[in-house]
């Protein structure tokens, strides 16, 4: 599923020597200061470019974006080892900050989990015990919540109300067996607009014990969405050009695992392919439903099938089109999905 896809390939599939796509600018800056509140740039002024030169600098964000293609083998996220205790999984947390490259020559003060952003993905099994040793190497005081898990109340992660803040340079570790199984997520609740924009965020999966209604994929892939404190629109910490497409072959079934993680509502758009949501927060949904455009609101995971019936390389991205697009080209909440025909190569 993480075939490198070469211009030529991705032209031909395309079926067009050109994609309306992507340049590296951004509707939001991060200023010099590293403020966790992004100042906002104005939209540049469409009607002063001709429209050779608009089609230019779209142009230009498509080949960056393909000349990207494959660089980031992490982009749809890195598993958070564990060791075990017994019965226990024990799993090590850092808070850090850093410099994190949102997209090429684009550098955010971040704030992250074992130095990537989002966190590595904690992966486990209904029924699992685990304890996550969380040490603060920051400038500020956190705290990690577990959201959409049925845990005791000590554990909540919530500073003033479950347990005093994890202060810089101190250690805190939490313990809890997962009861509830599903899409779930890990993230900051200490000044949390902040700490959890700028990317103290990341993945809990908790896989069920009995997998009989869990559906038979080729691929999954988990997409956190974000859209402040790293100065941009983000999927997976990284905006377009700089984002990485889902490929798979005709036929193909793929799971995509949703999270939003920002401050925004982002109604994400599949061209070609429609989306079967079947979980909403953790829960199967008694009626799934099909949809071309999902809208997911913070704090929201959702959890779709697609069926890749389609070949073609088919645009994939937030439909606040602020979000995702100006005279530049695109930009922020986009990418694609390519649909290979292993038949027609």
């Amino acid at each position: 599923m993480s075939d490198a896809i070469n211009r030529r390939t991705f032209l031909r599939l395309a079926g067009i020597t050109g994609l309306g796509a992507v340049s590296a600018g951004t509707i939001f800056a991060q200023d010099m200061n590293h403020d966790a509140t992004p100042a906002p740039t104005s939209v540049p002024d469409a009607t002063a470019m001709t429209h050779a030169e608009m089609d230019t600098h779209h142009q230009e964000g498509v080949n960056t974006f393909l000349d990207n293609v494959g660089k980031q083998p992490d982009f749809w996220g890195q598993k958070l080892a564990f060791e075990m205790d017994g019965d226990v999984k024990v799993f090590n947390l850092v808070c850090q900050e850093i410099d994190w490259e949102v997209e090429p020559g684009v550098i955010a003060r971040a704030m992250a989990y074992n130095g990537v952003v989002p966190g590595p993905e904690i992966r486990i099994t209904e029924g699992d015990k685990i304890r996550v040793i969380v040490k603060n190497e920051m400038t500020q005081s956190t705290a990690v919540h577990w959201h959409g898990m049925r845990i005791p109340n000590k554990v909540d992660g919530v500073p003033m109300i479950t347990q005093p803040v994890i202060a810089p340079g101190e250690s805190y570790t939490y313990e809890f067996t997962a009861k509830n199984f599903g899409t779930h997520m890990y993230h900051s609740h200490h000044n949390s607009a902040e700490q959890v924009t700028r990317g103290l965020l990341g993945a809990l999966i908790v896989e069920p014990k009995d997998k009989s209604r869990e559906p038979v994929v080729n691929g999954e892939y988990s997409l956190v969405l974000n859209d402040s404190g790293l100065g941009n629109f983000t999927f997976n910490g990284h905006s377009f050009p700089h984002t990485q497409p889902i490929v798979a072959n005709l036929g193909d079934k793929i799971r995509i695992r949703y999270f939003n993680e920002g401050l925004m509502i982002h109604p994400m758009h599949l061209h070609g392919l429609p989306q079967l949501v079947f979980a909403k927060d953790g829960f199967y949904l008694p009626q799934p439903y099909m949809c071309d455009t999902l809208c997911i609101a913070p704090g929201e995971r959702y959890d779709v099938l697609v069926d890749c019936d389609e070949a073609g390389v088919w645009a994939f991205h937030c439909h606040v089109l602020t979000h995702a697009e100006g005279p530049h080209g695109m930009f922020g909440m986009v990418t694609v999905v390519i649909v290979k025909d292993p038949a027609a190569a």
